[in-house]
């Protein structure tokens, strides 16, 4: 029987998915879980006037979505005091990312990321044949800035990822940080900059953005802080010269329809985004307390989870996810060593932390056991 001539690139990737979903794990399992706090998605949910926009654009989803996403790339221009050629709007932060990826790297470019840092990036460089050069966190658990722009420079590399804050470890950078690590970035090199979290970090750490620099480029979503990680929306902010790049390999008609409403509605409810924030904060806050009571130690964080030390390494870590599947509660772990020691638990509401601190002594004791 014939089978479909893959490219030798494609015929060598391993089969890969960067994470398994909790409806996976729930099938796997035979479990329905009762708290959903792995996936850092925002339980909070949307805007009110964002679910009441789309419910009013229903009856037009039979036409197509405007292409160029107009109304939304203006009022996020607005919103970043750009031109709206300085935005370009996608499925998510991951499809952006897989976007850049495509325009920048072909089989054999040196890409530069942090070992153990968000994989779905990793995913994508693989796919198109890059080398990855991975940089470890430094000792506090934040992704080391000299030592990527450090390594960038040894290995010439065109592209260089970094989130601020940080995932999986929810630790940040200041502006004067990450200004510094992009001034000495070299010519030719670009530097992704996956600001998913920043609505959560505290004041002053996104560095103020300079679209004429095309060494870096921003990356946003509404899945976070906006609660709608389900819609899909991301959006990139860079040099018009990078930016424009996109309209040769983006799919022009990729963005839900429903998805560009609703954006742009959440995007005129400052009072409600302001809400979801304190509400996630004081959620991280009883999450660490939990840890605490526990024995554990909670990372300090500039997100919508905390990441917690449970004292051992990865295999530990993993048999704690595990317990808490067993007993109905979703979390998850940090993705590669020494950061694999900790549990990764997303911000929730009280009845999932109620049900994450009933369970999680039980889970400790049972992991511990082996």
């Amino acid at each position: 029987m014939s089978v479909p001539r893959f490219t030798p690139l494609a015929a060598s990737l391993p089969s890969t998915i960067p994470f398994v979903g909790p409806e996976a794990h729930e099938r796997a399992c035979g479990v329905r879980f009762a708290a959903r706090i792995g996936a850092n998605e925002n339980v909070f949910g949307p805007s009110p006037k964002a679910v009441e926009a789309m419910r009013a654009a229903l009856e037009g989803v039979w036409t197509y979505a405007d292409p160029e996403n107009h109304d939304l790339r203006m009022a996020l221009a607005e919103k970043h005091g750009v031109r709206p050629e300085n935005i370009v709007v996608g499925e998510g932060i991951d499809g952006l990312l897989g976007l850049l990826v495509r325009l920048l790297v072909e089989p054999g470019t040196p890409v530069v990321v942090s070992r153990g840092g968000y994989p779905t990036f990793n995913y994508h460089v693989a796919g198109f044949g890059g080398m990855f050069h991975a940089v470890p966190y430094t000792e506090d658990d934040r992704e080391d800035l000299a030592g990527l722009v450090g390594k960038a420079r040894e290995v010439d590399a065109p592209l260089v990822y970094v989130a601020n804050p940080d995932n999986p470890m929810g630790t940040w950078w200041d502006a004067k940080a990450v200004g510094e690590a992009i001034a000495q970035l070299p010519e030719g090199a670009v530097l992704c900059l996956d600001e998913a979290y920043i609505e959560f970090a505290p004041e002053g750490t996104a560095p103020a953005i300079d679209v004429s620099d095309p060494r870096v480029i921003r990356m946003r979503t509404f899945s976070k802080a906006y609660g709608m990680a389900g819609m899909r929306v991301g959006y990139a902010i860079g040099h018009e010269r990078l930016i424009s790049a996109f309209d040769k390999v983006r799919n022009h008609f990729g963005m839900n329809k429903l998805a560009q409403i609703a954006a742009l509605a959440a995007l005129e409810d400052g009072e409600w985004l302001a809400g979801t924030v304190a509400r996630v904060r004081a959620s991280c806050a009883r999450i660490a307390m939990i840890a605490r009571d526990s024995g554990l130690t909670p990372v300090p964080t500039a997100t919508n989870f905390v990441a917690i030390d449970v004292g051992g390494d990865g295999d530990l870590a993993r048999r704690v996810v595990e317990e808490m599947a067993r007993r109905g509660i979703f979390i998850r772990m940090a993705f590669g060593p020494p950061q694999n020691r900790c549990i990764r638990v997303s911000a929730g509401r009280e009845e999932d932390l109620e049900l994450f601190a009933q369970a999680l002594p039980e889970a400790l004791a049972a992991a511990r056991k082996g």
